[in-house]
């Protein structure tokens, strides 16, 4: 879509995925695409250099935290933006998902608002 941002969603919960490309595409200022599992995720975000990645960490195949540290030790994607979304809410995985590298972090299940605020924030959109 001409003047959209392109989001990569990994996520392997179809549910999730299905409910953030609604959030973000029905605003008109994205398109998402998806991937289930970490490895397919990490390929499509070296092939499509996305504006934006959404990333789960528990993922099967390789972890969110392995995608991430992936990303940024390739630099020409190591400056996309890597939000972490994901239903851990433990400290320790949020101190873990900012060290690997993620620049945010958002909760599951996540606020509509909140998710499409962030979103646009790593975008450059707000």
């Amino acid at each position: 879509m001409p003047g959209t941002k392109l989001v990569v969603y990994i996520e392997d919960n179809p549910s999730n995925f299905a409910l953030a490309r609604k959030i973000l595409e029905w605003s008109g200022k994205y398109e998402v695409l998806g991937a289930k599992d970490g490895i397919s995720g990490l390929e499509m975000v070296r092939e499509r250099r996305p504006d934006v990645v959404l990333l789960d960490l528990d993922l099967p195949g390789i972890s969110g935290i392995e995608v991430v540290q992936a990303i940024r030790r390739s630099p020409e994607i190591a400056r996309i933006p890597v939000l972490a979304v994901t239903a851990s809410v433990m400290k320790r995985e949020r101190t873990q998902a900012m060290a690997a590298g993620c620049d945010r972090f958002i909760e599951k299940p996540f606020d509509i608002h909140d998710l499409r605020r962030q979103v646009d924030e790593a975008a450059g959109l707000a």
